[in-house]
C-alpha cells in the first residue's frame, strides 16, 4: 500500500482567494468527479467559453491546485487534473485578510451531494457488491471539550488521508466514493440572546 498523501495546509491569501471563486470550485469538483479534462471539455460541461476556462485553470495551476496530465494532449491541447495532495484550510492562526477569504466561499454543495446520494440509492440494486455495505447515513451528537472537538477534526482528517491516493496509483476495480462530513458546535439560547442584544 502506498504512503498516505499528507494534507497541504493553505494559509496564503492569494491561494485562498483563488480557491474561493465559485467557478473554480465548480472546475475542481468536475475534475474530482469525472477525471482529467481540457478547457474545451470543461467549458462544455460547465456552460462557459473555453477562454474563461483556460484563465481559471491557469490560476489554479499557478497555485498547484491542478496540474497538467503528463504525456496527454496534442499540439496546444492541455489536459488538467486535480493535484493529488488533499487541501486543508485551518480555521485558526490566519491573518485578517485570510480570514475574510475563508468566510467568503459559497457553502459546500450539499444539494449536489444529496442528489448524488439519491441517484446512488435508486441505482444500488444494479451495482452488485458496490451497492451493499459501502454507504452510510447517520447523525450523531457528542458532548466534547473544545480540545476534544479539535482532536476529532484532526483525527478525521488523518483517517481520510490514509485512503487518498493519486489517480495513477489507483488499483483495478476502484470506484469514486464521496465522503462528506460536517462538524460544528451547537449554539445555545444564550448565544442567540447575546447576538440580538449586544452589550447585555
Amino acid at each position: 500500500m502506498t504512503e498516505p498523501l499528507q494534507p497541504r495546509e493553505v494559509r496564503d491569501v492569494e491561494e485562498l482567494r483563488t480557491l474561493a471563486h465559485p467557478m473554480r470550485q465548480r472546475i475542481l469538483q468536475r475534475l474530482r468527479e469525472a477525471g482529467p479534462a481540457t478547457s474545451t471539455t470543461l467549458a462544455r460541461d460547465l456552460g462557459e467559453n473555453s477562454g474563461i476556462m483556460s484563465y481559471h485553470l491557469r490560476l489554479l495551476g499557478e497555485h498547484d491546485f491542478v496540474r497538467e496530465v503528463a504525456g496527454r494532449g496534442q499540439g496546444r491541447e492541455r489536459w488538467w487534473e486535480v493535484s493529488p495532495e488533499p487541501v486543508w484550510i485551518p480555521r485558526e492562526g490566519l491573518s485578517v485578510e485570510a480570514q475574510a477569504e475563508v468566510s467568503g466561499p459559497q457553502p459546500p454543495r450539499w444539494a449536489s451531494d444529496l442528489e448524488g446520494f439519491e441517484r446512488f440509492r435508486a441505482a444500488r440494486k444494479d451495482m452488485g457488491e458496490w451497492g451493499r455495505g459501502t454507504w452510510v447515513s447517520g447523525r450523531t451528537t457528542l458532548t466534547l471539550t473544545r480540545e476534544e472537538a479539535a482532536r476529532l477534526i484532526a483525527d478525521q482528517r488523518e483517517l481520510i488521508g490514509r485512503y487518498q491516493r493519486g489517480a495513477g496509483d489507483a488499483p483495478a476495480h476502484t470506484q469514486t466514493v464521496v465522503f462528506r462530513f460536517l462538524v460544528y458546535p451547537e449554539s445555545s439560547p444564550d448565544d442567540d440572546t447575546a447576538r440580538e442584544h449586544p452589550g447585555r
